[in-house]
């Protein structure tokens, strides 16, 4: 069982309640910056994933473990992990990863480049914990109880065909800009192109720095390139002193690309058809940052976003920032499609 709920839950008797509600059955969960329900995008609610035991089972860890400074060994855990699932159903052939970071902690690029290889070839999605726009107090939920500076892997094996996605609606423009320097621990930038870094990034997107806002940072991200791929690397706001923090890590001498942007609603409905072309999932379980809702709420989308939503049958919630196999993703719509046990898997 995984549980997505509202900030606002983030409580001792919320933990008690879902104790009380879900007895010895296993849930995992963390808080969100909105949740994607079965009537579509909504905030200030809890939502809730089963997986019947006739067709997944699962094992979950702790891969940075709470209110502690010491990581377990990470390749230990997850091969403890795949060995768990793999002597319980020796016979279903299809396993996924769903990984869960507190969004604060700002540890999850180390967090995957460490877990993602000892996985081998099963894909790995996941989704940062997140508090709204407050940026205050996130957490993972585990063990009946919440954990603050944690990171939780579950492994899932199931006899459903599965596919890990990742997508975004983004592409580069011919507008660049290098940062100049940084603080990547801290994923500041404090110069880009020599200059003042709000100065000179709502120059290079064709805004007054008094107007630097979440939405605009939504509408006008920055990508970087990795392997031949464009990825985007959110802003998460702008600090008092002028310098930008963003939701991933940025290093100096690092190039960033202004990027360009689809119609978000015709992309989500192009790239949510993708995943039924060899038939329908039963449900579509997706880490969703929180700038694209920003993005719909700006545009005026919500209500033709959440019936696409519900159309295809996609549970979930808004993020910190998204991981998919070795990358700490931005703005993106990432996650796992679950097909009935008789479908065949392209």
């Amino acid at each position: 069982m995984t549980i997505f709920l509202s900030p606002a839950y983030f409580r001792p008797d919320t933990a008690q309640a879902i104790n009380t509600i879900f007895g010895s059955t296993p849930v995992i969960g963390c808080t969100t910056a909105g949740e994607i329900t079965p009537l579509g995008v909504k905030d200030g609610h809890m939502v809730a994933v089963g997986f019947p035991d006739n067709c997944f089972c699962a094992a979950t860890r702790f891969v940075v473990e709470p209110r502690t400074t010491r990581d377990p060994s990470m390749t230990e855990v997850v091969l403890e992990q795949l060995n768990e699932v793999a002597r319980k159903q020796p016979d279903w052939g299809n396993e996924f990863a769903f990984l869960l970071n507190d969004g604060l902690a700002r540890n999850e690029d180390r967090v995957v480049s460490l877990v993602n290889p000892a996985l081998g070839m099963v894909p790995l999605f996941g989704g940062s914990a997140g508090d709204g726009l407050s940026f205050k107090e996130t957490a993972v939920f585990a063990n009946g109880q919440f954990h603050q500076h944690a990171s939780l892997l579950t492994v899932f094996r199931t006899r459903c065909p599965i596919k890990v996605f990742r997508f975004d609606h983004f592409g580069p423009t011919a507008t660049r800009m290098v940062v100049t320097r940084a603080d990547p621990e801290k994923r500041l930038v404090s110069e880009i192109n020599a200059e003042p870094a709000a100065a000179e990034y709502a120059r290079m997107v064709g805004k007054d720095p008094g107007q630097l806002s979440p939405f605009v940072f939504a509408a006008s991200p920055v990508m970087v390139q990795v392997g031949g791929q464009y990825h985007v690397r959110a802003i998460q706001k702008v600090e008092d002193n002028g310098d930008l923090r963003f939701f991933s890590a940025i290093d100096e001498g690092l190039v960033l690309t202004v990027a360009k942007s689809e119609d978000i609603v015709l992309h989500l409905e192009r790239e949510l058809a993708k995943l039924s072309q060899n038939g329908r999932p039963d449900a579509i379980v997706a880490c969703e940052c929180i700038l694209r809702k920003l993005e719909i709420d700006q545009r005026q989308a919500k209500r033709k976003i959440s019936a696409i939503m519900t159309d295809y049958n996609v549970i979930g919630f808004n993020t910190y920032g998204e991981q998919f196999n070795m990358l700490h993703v931005n703005q993106t719509f990432t996650g796992v499609a679950i097909y009935p046990p008789a479908a065949i898997d392209d």
